[in-house]
Formats: C-alpha cells, sequence, structure tokens
C-alpha cells in the first residue's frame, strides 16, 4: 500500500494463527460482526497514551478495541495462543479474558508498529459512569492527580478501597464470577503471566436516565430534531487499559447480554440500580528476569510485607481472587 510519500505495509500473523484467531471468532460467534465493525466505518483514534505507552483506536460501533503493543508483548501471544485457543474453546467461550480477535504488523516507511484487535469489555450501547483497573495490590495503586483531571479517570485499588466501593451482584452471580475468575487466572499462573487487572466499569441507571432526561431536554429548547445529525463529539481516555466513549442511551440501564458480554446486572438489593462490566485486560507480563529485578527493588523501598503489584505469579493470582472476593457482594 503506497501513498504520495509514504509506503504502508500491514501483515498478519502466520497463517495457522490466523486460523485460529478465525476459530475463535466462531467460538465468540462474531465473525461477520466482526468483519463489519471495521468495514462499515472507519475506527476512532486517540493521541494519548497510558502508563504502558500503548495507543489505542475503537471501532465505529465501540465494539472492538485495538491496541498498540511491543514487541516482547508480540512474542507472547505467539507463545500463548495455542495454549489460549485450546482453554478458550474447551470453556465453550465463558471466560473473562481478553477476546484477542486479530494481531497485526503496521510498517510505514520502515518503522513497524505491532497491534491487537480485541473485544471491547464495556457496553457499545450504554455508558460507563465510573471504572477502575484492580490488581489486588494496594502499593502506588491509586489515581495520579493528571489521571483524575481527565473527563473520564481511570480509579485503582486504593481509591476503590477508600470509597468503600463494593460490586453488588448477589450471593449467585459471585459465585459464578469468582469460578470463572479462578480458571482464567489459574490458566495464566500456568503460563508465568501475572500484572493483569480486572477492568471494572459502573453504568448507573439513575445517572443515565438523568442525563437523557437533560438531553431531551436541552434538544427541545434548542428546537433539535432527531433526524438531524448533530455530530458525536465523542473523546477517548485511555489509561493503560480500553477506552470509553459516550454512547447512545438505552433506557432503564437495558442491555443485550449476546452482545455486552462482560455485563452483569446489580443485584435486586444493591443499593443502587447498576450494571456492571468486567473484564481481564493486560495479561501479556510474563514473569521473568525483568520483573523478578523490579520485584527485588520495590521490596527493597516499600519492605518485605508490603503488597507491591510486582509478584509471582501463582502469588498474584492469590491476592488477586481475595480482593475481588471482597469487593464483590
Amino acid at each position: 500500500m503506497m501513498s504520495a510519500d509514504k509506503k504502508y505495509v500491514i501483515k498478519t500473523i502466520s497463517s495457522e494463527e490466523v486460523g485460529l484467531m478465525h476459530e475463535l471468532l466462531k467460538a465468540y460467534h462474531k465473525y461477520v460482526d466482526f468483519l463489519n465493525s471495521f468495514t462499515s466505518s472507519a475506527p476512532g483514534y486517540d493521541d494519548s497514551s497510558g502508563k504502558s505507552g500503548s495507543k489505542f483506536m475503537m471501532s465505529a460501533d465501540k465494539k472492538y478495541v485495538i491496541k498498540t503493543i511491543s514487541s516482547e508483548e508480540v512474542g507472547l501471544m505467539h507463545e500463548l495462543l495455542k495454549a489460549y485457543h485450546k482453554y478458550v474453546v474447551e470453556i465453550h467461550g465463558e471466560t473473562l479474558l481478553p477476546q484477542y480477535l486479530g494481531m497485526y504488523r503496521l510498517t510505514v516507511d520502515g518503522n513497524e508498529t505491532y497491534m491487537i484487535i480485541m473485544r471491547g469489555v464495556f457496553s457499545s450501547t450504554l455508558a460507563i459512569h465510573r471504572k477502575y483497573d484492580l490488581k489486588g495490590s494496594t502499593v502506588d495503586r491509586q489515581a495520579s492527580d493528571k489521571e483524575k483531571a481527565k473527563d473520564f479517570p481511570t480509579f485503582k485499588d486504593q481509591d476503590f478501597l477508600k470509597e468503600n466501593n463494593k460490586i453488588y451482584v448477589g450471593a449467585e452471580a459471585k459465585q459464578k464470577l469468582l469460578t470463572t475468575l479462578e480458571h482464567d487466572v489459574e490458566f495464566l499462573a500456568k503460563l508465568k503471566l501475572m500484572d493483569y487487572s480486572l477492568l471494572a466499569g459502573i453504568h448507573d441507571v439513575a445517572k443515565a436516565e438523568q442525563e437523557e432526561r437533560e438531553r431531551l431536554e436541552a434538544e427541545e429548547k434548542n428546537g433539535f430534531h432527531e433526524d438531524e445529525d448533530s455530530g458525536s463529539g465523542e473523546t477517548f481516555t485511555p489509561p493503560d487499559s480500553p477506552m470509553n466513549v459516550s454512547p447512545a442511551l438505552l433506557s432503564s440501564g437495558e442491555c443485550d447480554l449476546s452482545e455486552d458480554l462482560y455485563a452483569i446486572r446489580a443485584s435486586d438489593d444493591s443499593p443502587k440500580e447498576e450494571v456492571y462490566f468486567l473484564g481481564l485486560i493486560d495479561i501479556l507480563t510474563h514473569w521473568g528476569a525483568r520483573k523478578k529485578a523490579a520485584m527485588a527493588a520495590k521490596t527493597v523501598k516499600h519492605g518485605a510485607g508490603a503488597e507491591i503489584s510486582t509478584v509471582k505469579p501463582e502469588q498474584y493470582a492469590k491476592r488477586f481472587l481475595e480482593f475481588i472476593s471482597k469487593a464483590v457482594e
């Protein structure tokens, strides 16, 4: 592919792995949907990046996320994919792991960029009013002032705890959620993967209804008609994890569970009517020499008993599950 002054080359991963990706798409029953999402309209782009340095794009229908990854993560993807495919097929897609659906290399004038495509955790139709990146660690796990200044900040473990927050889904849904997470993190620990997070997005039904009323009042005041195109004005605000946008609202927290794959409604006895979107993200960190050195340095800095994020995969999985178990009611 060429333009007047630049040469572009886009390459997929090996044919064998492409076949596995297509098998995964079939397992998720989303192959045609996947193609339509990226051919109907151009994805949206955001110039900002998170702590990891990753860049993000999102399909126009808000269903799929494109994330740039490092060459090290590409290597991990090559090593992971067969085991990942086998695991997802065996559990019939009942997982909170990222749904990886493609991996590509973009070369522009000799400069290479690697990217993966995955299913978005958040809803394409319900607004997310607050989001958290939860690792189960409490050391250096709070949103920075810079992050909090964003229109849609990502809060972390310490923020979640200080707010006395809970995810209210009820006993039956909690057991199902924890069983799924136990299987997933056991799979990750066997592959010596750690430093992943549970991305939690919260749709507040009452707030959404209030926003909808205000929107309709503003439209009526301004003489706006539904058939007029006012433009979306959407902006992305990614931290180290997929971003949220401002989608059209459904009424009263309605969601299509065939589309909103990571959605869980709050239980009837929840203090607020909410819909939660929960998924594992950032799983491509291997427990190797670099992470072992980081653990040693953080242990010296914070002390042997501190809950630092960088620990052995088995310890990471255990602590992660304990934290989420306490966070969910």
